[in-house]
């Protein structure tokens, strides 16, 4: 993580997985699809949740930084 980004900033990172596309945090890969577009909205989802809770975070789409 970048000194830009804080060390208390949530990352979501929309990346290849298993012959699709998955949102990965921390670790675990979530929100599996074969379409890219699922994967990002999926990320999006629990990053407006995340900022609703009080937790800035970031949406990493692979091929898009």
């Amino acid at each position: 993580m970048s000194s830009r980004d804080g060390p208390d900033r949530t990352i979501f990172n929309v990346s290849p997985h298993d012959g699709g596309w998955a949102v990965e945090h921390e670790g675990f890969f979530s929100d599996h699809s074969r379409d890219k577009e699922v994967a990002k909205a999926a990320a999006n989802k629990r990053a407006r949740a995340s900022q609703d809770a009080g937790r800035p975070c970031k949406v990493l789409v692979w091929g898009e930084y």
